[in-house]
């Protein structure tokens, strides 16, 4: 009777899985919740969400420069702090959804701050037709000033749009991948795919928006290229609750925030950090457990598990902090990628815009849907990626993964080297065509060069996005502790945040330099008198620089082996 009671309990047991709860509290149960099932509802909201994102940041730099009149330099300037603030908000995202809501809840109310803003975006874009339409039929509305009122709201939409991103980006990637069991062998190699396919999906929509989207706002109208990615956060929503009964929900270790327990050991390391420890000290502190094999570096941290004025850490909270800290090397030798990367969304288009850009007889492409042979790169080269590179790696290497998240991020970087260094030789070209013609002074005139020359530069972009980010996506994600996933994700973002940030500074800086006293800007309005290519070159030594630096700290990097 007992091995039948046995028998019945195995499957049941074997069908649970560890650490996580369904939508109602109960244990979740392997066969009908989480992995694939679950994880198509959130690359669709993902997918949806990156189509409202680049439905408004791939043409900002137009409609700053056209509706609202501003300089090349400052529009630029203005897209990277708006795309710098968007990318580090999801540290604060991270943080509210780790320590308070859940991921679940912190998608759900970042979705809805997301359509607010993406609504009066909607309207501060119609706000001039609206307000015209009006002074005709009331006098005293000519009194406002409209263009005033419509800058207010716009860049208030816009950076409202930035928190609710904050929110949303880095809960549903961890969202998804928390629906694969990492100590269940099948849904392990399913976490792995995860990210690529993660990206080959956001791709996908990124593409589409390029195309669709840039179209409609230059030859017909702001508010509709506007309102479309308001409405497609609207269903985005409605998907991603539709999968709820499907979802598997992390529990948590216990009732203290992993913020306050990692604070805690930097406190009372730094309250113990006269004391010399013992050996013996360490195990009284720790009830005889010593830490890690492997955890030699940052030992300053073992401090923490002195019994002192307070009371000593454990050391799963010493180890969990070690990892968070062990973060920071990479993550500061990638910021000239993420600088890199704010290029493309930028001058590569005012490139785009004085080239020849027909395709046939009256048909022009925007300059922005060149932005679009980025992630159609990224969709082509993922398959041969997880189906050819992948498998010859594995031979070779013997890693399941093929090559390491690290060395896979180390390509990526190389790869944009490169890209700069193509993209300055063709700004070079662009240049000396616009010379050889007479169309030095006439800026409003087509340089005779097809735009087709730019695509080699968002190509390799492609490409070393598909090795660069999805590598530092799964490593930070993988390498830090698992109620801090979010934040590990809201790092990775923050690369990109702060790049634009130094991409902002570093123009203000050569505009500020390169065109005082008379002299010709890098950056002049007129980019038949810029120095693009200057700046192009400039990038390409400092990401030289970068993977270099970053190639020393990878190299003395030790993964943390985990089992989910």
């Amino acid at each position: 009777m007992a091995n039948m009671l046995q028998s019945l309990e195995s499957p049941l047991l074997e069908d649970t899985v560890d650490g996580a709860i369904d939508h109602q509290g109960y244990p979740s149960k392997r066969s009908s919740s989480g992995g694939w099932r679950s994880a198509v509802f959130i690359i669709g909201v993902e997918v949806a969400e990156r189509f409202a994102y680049c439905g408004i940041g791939s043409n900002l730099i137009n409609y700053l420069t056209g509706p609202l009149g501003q300089s090349t330099a400052m529009a630029a300037a203005n897209v990277n702090t708006w795309g710098g603030t968007a990318t580090l908000l999801p540290l604060l995202g991270a943080f509210v959804a780790d320590s308070y809501l859940g991921r679940y809840r912190t998608i759900v109310l970042a979705s809805l701050l997301y359509i607010l803003g993406l609504s009066l975006l909607t309207l501060s874009a119609m706000l001039p037709s609206l307000i015209a339409f009006q002074s005709q039929n009331v006098g005293y509305f000519t009194s406002y000033s409209p263009l005033q009122i419509q800058i207010i709201l716009f860049f208030f939409s816009l950076y409202l749009v930035a928190v609710g991103q904050g929110g949303h980006k880095p809960c549903t990637q961890a969202f998804g991948a928390d629906q694969f069991d990492g100590q269940n062998l099948e849904e392990c190699k399913a976490k792995s795919s995860f990210f690529n396919w993660w990206l080959f999906g956001v791709s996908t929509g990124i593409s589409i928006t390029y195309v669709i989207v840039s179209y409609i706002e230059d030859n017909f109208n702001w508010g509709l290229g506007f309102g479309i990615p308001c409405i497609v956060m609207v269903a985005a929503l409605l998907v991603f609750l539709l999968g709820t009964r499907t979802y598997r929900f992390t529990i948590k270790r216990n009732g203290k925030s992993p913020f306050v327990r990692i604070g805690k050991v930097f406190v009372e390391a730094a309250r113990n950090w006269r004391t010399t420890p013992t050996l013996k000290a360490i195990q009284k502190g720790t009830q005889g457990h010593l830490p890690h094999h492997g955890s030699h570096k940052f030992k300053f941290l073992n401090k923490a598990c002195l019994k002192g004025d307070g009371k000593a850490c454990s050391i799963t909270d010493v180890e969990e902090a070690k990892a968070v800290l062990s973060l920071f090397p990479i993550w500061a030798t990638s910021l000239v990628y993420g600088i890199v990367n704010s290029q493309s969304s930028t001058f590569f288009t005012k490139q785009g815009i004085t080239m020849d850009r027909s395709i046939g007889s009256g048909f022009r492409i925007p300059a922005a849907s060149l932005q679009s042979f980025i992630p159609i790169t990224i969709i082509l080269f993922i398959p041969i990626y997880e189906s050819i590179f992948v498998p010859i790696a594995r031979a070779l290497t013997g890693k399941p993964s093929g090559i390491t998240m690290l060395q896979r991020s180390g390509i990526g970087f190389l790869l944009c080297v490169f890209s700069m260094v193509t993209a300055a030789i063709v700004e070079m070209k662009r240049l000396k065509t616009a010379n050889e013609y007479g169309l030095v002074d006439m800026p409003n005139v087509t340089v005779p060069m097809k735009v087709w020359w730019l695509i080699p530069q968002y190509i390799l972009f492609g490409i070393a996005d598909v090795f660069a980010m999805v590598g530092l996506q799964e490593f930070f994600y993988d390498q830090i502790p698992n109620e801090l996933r979010s934040v590990g994700l809201s790092l990775y973002l923050s690369i990109y945040g702060v790049g634009s940030f130094l991409s902002g500074f570093l123009i203000s800086i050569i505009e500020e330099t390169t065109g005082g006293d008379g002299k010709t800007s890098w950056f002049n309005n007129n980019l038949n008198r810029a120095h693009i290519d200057y700046f192009y070159w400039l990038l390409a030594g400092l990401s030289a620089v970068e993977l270099a630096a970053f190639l020393y700290f990878a190299k003395s990097y030790v993964y943390n082996v985990r089992t989910s």
